[in-house]
């Protein structure tokens, strides 16, 4: 609904005007079950029943304001005792409250409805065994689907939830709770803000645990932990790993924060068809459940799952204690919680190489963002709702923790931790904008953090440096210089805290480091004199390390080592710096596509760091796909398909770079003796020595097979069947819409945009399937389609759908310019049309420019 929206205006002027002194609320969740709502009319959404009671107080007696709440119906309203008529006060989004006290009491009696898209409460029903599982997902303002409140994180108050559920089934929240006479009574919060109160109720598998800690006064903390997943993935699920990093981060978090865990029990839940990657609630995060693997993975997945227990835990200061007065400071809390979860891997877990993943994964992310349309300082210009949920990208998690850790360099390791230790006892359970932070800070370290803010967090975009060396007539480094650059379209120069590496051979050896200084770099150039004097390097590495965030790049010398030598690089994270800076040249259109591609086939093989090795993996078929020139994509995808099964028969037998190797074998096998090998791996025809092919990689081989036309429906039955589970039924769902054939096609498009009827999950595994690119001339007829959909989409359906459908069906693999021309009427034609809408539009867009830019290079380069 249109109405949905709230400003950041209303939500000031709300806030100027009520304190919030607690909330009761009862949910009756019995109506979860069963094949039909009781009562309920054929079309209509399956409900609960919600009662609120608020108690709030109002500054000005006799003002007015609203309480949010999105219903389709409400029985019951009274204010202050007096009832007032639900037809006349409540519109569907808000409740109208005239006329209000000193103090109030607001009771809400209203049937809200079961979400299908992850928003609000969500009903899943199990294929496998039938069961009903229910869970709540709020951020940034969904919790006004389940109960009437006031929707904004400002506005804390105290918990206390209760709920009535099916017979057999345990109901969780934020509090301990009991089951009393038939009603689940959880004990009230701590002050905490709507969007992350949570209840999760169903038949799951429950594991329980228990966190002590002794401080050195001597008082004693003890923390019941717990975790969940559905019965049918119980035989999967390694509790042990998820307990064993839980308390590791709890005695990193308590060590470094000097602020004891404030919210009581420590419960974790992992639940299906999660439409992100997991949610802080104090007391029940919840998480997706494919971070609990069914088959044979890589560390990569077990670090990137500790990553993200490490990021929800630090959430519970950066964010839950203390909380951002508006979304404007969600970096507050999402750049905090992404560094420190890497922080606390690297600290605290088995997880020691950490910061390479980090600079080579969620840097790219931060890049991508920072260099499209719609990049946005750090702290930034939040008007709405809208405009909060895209604000949950690249730039607040992985650009705002990039930038912490170049904090960290800056102001030094104690001076920031005691900073924050400072900013948690003064702000607890209250909220804060950027000053607060900044003040502690600039106590502890003596910096001046305003400055620094402005350059780091109150401006946009991503410097380059580049090494400029001049050799003295020995040979030796006469004067070795950084050149700092900014983009036209956002110009300012930042300071820098940077390591200069100097890398050479050491005769037939490898490359090493012999040299290294550091230096603040600021302004256009900046000389290094600390290397003058030096040997003549091989390379040049401007930010060795990683301290800060830029964009790396190379002086010509440094290049053609890296070209003829790249493999030769001892330190993995020097490498993984490297890597990422020639991938930013390829996205640049400066490094032409194949050669990337040729750099990938060369050096990968030689890759120790699995994660760096599945991340060229990655970047290898996005060159092939976006940024090849066309009339080479088939060649070059199949020098792909050899060089990967080249190395899958090299890679050590059961090991994860056979696992690695084997999965990107997949997803670029394109001619017949390919297909042939994969379903012979299926058949158990062909055999590759220690490749277990378990059935997450039989569907990851079934997936090519049908995009190809090799595995029809009855193929994709049959392994249903074999794997009649809820992720077996996504994967199938996704091969499906794969399949080569218009007809196929058609449905997939009618099933996600002429209808609501998939869940969120099964919108995200049609949307991926449809857009498989070996076929690209059966989506050419969609992209007129697409533009002529998008404003209905938008306004019809949840902004989670509304996201997953504009970003996943844009037509990037209709890579012409009559489709960026398509792009820019549209854009022309609707100056009016909602930001959030125009801002997706906006980014798909710059994506499009920039991939055909990439192919125009690398047509060049072929010349």
């Amino acid at each position: 609904m249109p109405g949905e929206n709230l400003s950041r205006d209303e939500a000031q002027e709300r806030a100027a005007l009520l304190s919030v002194d607690s909330y009761d609320v009862f949910l009756d969740l019995r109506s979860a079950v069963g094949e039909t709502e009781p009562g309920a009319a054929a079309g209509e959404p399956r409900t609960f029943r919600s009662v609120t009671t608020l108690r709030f107080r109002c500054a000005e007696p006799g003002a007015a304001s609203f309480a949010d709440l999105v219903a389709p119906s409400v029985t019951a309203v009274s204010l202050n005792g007096r009832d007032l008529d639900p037809g006349e006060v409540f519109d569907g989004v808000r409740i109208r409250l005239e006329d209000l006290a000193a103090e109030n009491e607001l009771v809400v009696d209203a049937q809200c409805a079961y979400s299908r898209t992850g928003e609000g409460m969500h009903r899943f029903v199990d294929p496998e065994d039938g069961e009903v599982y229910l869970y709540t997902q709020y951020e940034p303002a969904d919790s006004r689907r389940v109960f009437a409140n006031f929707e904004q994180p400002d506005l804390k108050a105290p918990f206390r939830f209760e709920a009535r559920a099916p017979e057999g089934w345990t109901v969780w929240s934020n509090g301990v709770g009991e089951l009393v006479d038939g009603v689940w009574k959880f004990a009230e919060t701590k002050p905490i803000s709507t969007y992350i109160t949570a209840v999760v109720a169903g038949p799951y598998h429950y594991v329980t645990d228990s966190y002590s800690r002794t401080f050195d006064d001597g008082t004693k903390l003890e923390i019941p932990l717990g975790a969940m997943c559905r019965k049918g993935l119980a035989p999967h699920f390694d509790a042990d790993d998820v307990f064993l990093v839980t308390k590791q981060g709890l005695d990193f978090f308590h060590d470094h924060f000097d602020y004891p865990y404030p919210f009581g029990k420590y419960d974790q839940a992992f639940v299906p068809e999660y439409n992100l990657g997991a949610m802080e609630n104090p007391g029940l995060v919840t998480f997706r459940e494919e971070y609990i693997f069914r088959g044979k993975v890589t560390q990569t997945s077990y670090e990137a799952r500790a990553n993200v227990i490490l990021h929800e835990m630090a959430h519970m200061w950066f964010g839950d204690l203390v909380t951002m007065v508006w979304w404007d400071d969600l970096w507050l809390k999402e750049s905090f919680a992404d560094f420190m979860g890497t922080f606390a891997n690297v600290g605290a877990t088995r997880f020691t190489d950490a910061w390479i993943t980090f600079a080579n994964r969620r840097k790219a992310w931060a890049y991508r963002a920072d260099q499209l349309p719609s990049t946005h300082p750090i702290t930034a210009d939040i008007r709405d709702l809208q405009d909060a949920k895209l604000n949950f990208d690249g730039i607040t998690y992985a650009k705002g923790a990039s930038v912490l850790k170049q904090l960290v360099a800056y102001a030094g390791q104690d001076a920031f931790l005691e900073g924050a230790r400072r900013y948690f006892k003064r702000n607890a359970y209250g909220n804060t904008r950027l000053g607060d932070l900044l003040s502690a800070l600039e106590e502890t370290s003596g910096r001046d953090m305003a400055a620094w803010s402005r350059s780091w967090l109150q401006t946009a975009g991503v410097n380059s440096l580049t090494p400029q060396v001049i050799l003295d007539a020995e040979g030796r480094v006469g004067e070795l210089s950084v050149l700092q650059e900014a983009p036209e379209s956002h110009p300012e120069l930042r300071p820098h805290r940077v390591a200069v590496g100097l890398y050479r051979r050491e005769g037939d050896g490898p490359l090493v480091r012999y040299a290294r200084a550091e230096v603040d770099v600021d302004g256009p150039r900046t000389v290094v004199t600390e290397l003058a004097g030096a040997e003549a390097p091989g390379l040049v590495l401007v930010n060795d390390d990683d301290l800060t965030y830029c964009k790396i790049r190379f002086d010509e010398n440094s290049l053609a080592t890296l070209r003829e030598s790249l493999g030769e690089i001892t330190d993995p994270l020097a490498r993984a710096l490297c890597w990422s800076a020639l991938w930013n040249l390829t996205r640049d259109a400066i490094l032409p596509a194949r050669d990337f591609i040729a750099l990938v086939l060369r050096f990968a093989g030689r890759e120790s760091d699995i994660g760096v090795l599945q991340m060229l993996q990655a970047w290898a078929d996005s060159a092939l796909v976006h940024y090849v020139a066309p009339d080479w994509r088939e060649e070059g995808g199949a020098l792909l398909a050899e060089g990967a099964l080249e190395e899958l028969r090299l890679a050590e037998p059961g090991g994860e770079h056979q696992l690695a190797w084997a999965r990107f074998f997949a997803v670029v096998a394109s001619g017949e003796a390919d297909l042939q090998l994969l379903q012979g791996l299926l058949e158990g025809t062909a055999e590759i020595d220690g490749l277990e092919v378990d059935q997450e990689l039989r569907w990851a081989f079934l997936e090519p097979l049908a995009a190809r036309g090799a595995a029809d429906e009855s193929v994709l039955a049959a392994e249903l069947a074999r794997d009649d589970t809820a992720s077996g039924k996504r994967h199938q769902v996704r091969c499906l819409a794969a399949r080569p054939s218009a007809e196929v096609k058609a449905q997939a498009w009618a099933a996600v945009v002429e209808s609501d009827a998939l869940s969120n999950a099964l919108v995200e595994a049609t949307i991926s399937g449809f857009g498989r690119p070996s076929r690209r001339d059966l989506l050419a007829p969609y992209t007129d389609r697409y533009f002529a959909a998008i404003d209905r989409i938008w306004a019809e359906r949840s902004i989670q759908i509304g996201m997953d459908v504009v970003r996943g069906l844009f037509p990037s693999l209709q890579d012409s310019p009559e489709t960026l021309a398509a792009t820019d009427a549209w854009l022309a034609a609707h100056e009016d049309a909602p930001p959030a809408l125009r801002r997706l539009v906006l980014e798909s867009r710059d994506d499009l420019a920039r991939a055909l830019r990439g192919q125009a290079r690398d047509i060049a380069a072929a010349g």
